[in-house]
């Protein structure tokens, strides 16, 4: 009888067992993840690229798509879409929720903005921020976390939330070129795109964002309700792969520049020196921490986004936190 079994019954069971699979489909999608970055080269999104690349994502079950989207705004159209199921944004983006974007916050990763600068042409007298009065600077989106950003700015120099000229331009490539050809004063970069246009001649960062604004909730990460829903355990193995990897940068920084240069398109140089100014950066715990969501809330009023302040906690949970 085993042998029979053996020869005849096995690969029927086998046979069985991947039609289950194949008609459902639910096994393949549930191990699948579709996580969307808001910007594809900043440090502050790399965690996930360090998951994948140590097995800290595999090891809870999960193969992820990583998706680099140019702006807030196309990520969040991504996640609307169903192109995406996990969105790593910004704190801002809170405001898409109360616009009724089928998204919700899972987890608060990192708190002031370290990883943002503001970066004006050498060939312009800009040597400080009280020089910034009117001056065209470009951001990636309306609403998004640059735009806060300068926006706020200007208003701790008293120019109200207007007294710099911004300029919606896209992704951070977009905004080099914009810088390039003279087409803006400054533009909002990161940390790494900074250093390189200064070792170009083209730009040098004249403020750090983390700086001028200590309470802060920069980057958020987003998951979509139809995940949520569906596939809980799942929003709740990618959170726990996330700050295992984090963990994980902070005592490995050699091997965490050899990982992410790539990713970020920059030399090990430059990028070992972001490291420095951005881990800072980084939440162990994925809080959402009362007084960077307090700035946030009054924020979503300054730019005009939204036409009152919204009820905070219906906009995330910590239900998925490790």
């Amino acid at each position: 009888m085993v042998t029979e079994f053996t020869r005849c019954g096995l690969p029927r069971l086998a046979l069985a067992v991947g039609l289950l699979f194949l008609s459902t489909g639910n096994l393949a999608w549930a191990s699948t993840l579709r996580v969307g970055k808001a910007q594809a080269e900043p440090l502050d999104f790399t965690p996930v690229d360090v998951g994948v690349a140590q097995g800290f994502f595999k090891a809870r079950g999960l193969d992820l798509e990583i998706i680099g989207f140019s702006g807030s705004a196309k990520l969040h159209q991504g996640l609307a879409a169903g192109a995406a199921d996990i969105g790593l944004g910004s704190g801002p983006e809170l405001a898409f929720i109360v616009k009724g974007a089928p998204v919700l916050a899972i987890a608060a990763f990192a708190g002031p903005p370290d990883d943002l600068v503001l970066a004006t042409r050498l060939d312009l007298p800009i040597k400080s921020l009280m020089d910034l009065k009117g001056r065209k600077v470009g951001v990636s989106t309306v609403g998004s976390l640059t735009d806060w950003c300068v926006r706020e700015l200007s208003r701790q120099q008293g120019w109200g939330n207007n007294g710099i000229d911004i300029v919606d331009v896209g992704s951070i490539s977009a905004e080099i070129a914009a810088l390039r050809s003279k087409n803006v004063d400054g533009a909002t970069q990161d940390v790494a795109s900074a250093l390189r246009l200064e070792e170009m001649g083209v730009a040098h960062a004249i403020v750090n964002f983390g700086q001028v604004i200590p309470h802060f909730i920069v980057h958020v990460t987003f998951a979509t309700t139809k995940v949520i829903k569906e596939h809980p355990d799942e929003v709740k193995a990618f959170n726990a792969a996330w700050f295992e990897a984090v963990a994980w940068m902070r005592v490995h920084k050699t091997e965490t520049v050899q990982i992410i240069a790539p990713v970020m398109h920059q030399a090990p140089d430059v990028v070992a020196k972001t490291y420095d100014a951005v881990m800072p950066e980084f939440s162990d715990t994925g809080k959402f921490d009362p007084e960077g969501l307090a700035v946030l809330r009054r924020s979503f009023v300054e730019t005009g986004t939204l036409p009152s302040e919204p009820d905070m906690r219906t906009l995330y949970t910590e239900e998925f936190l490790p």
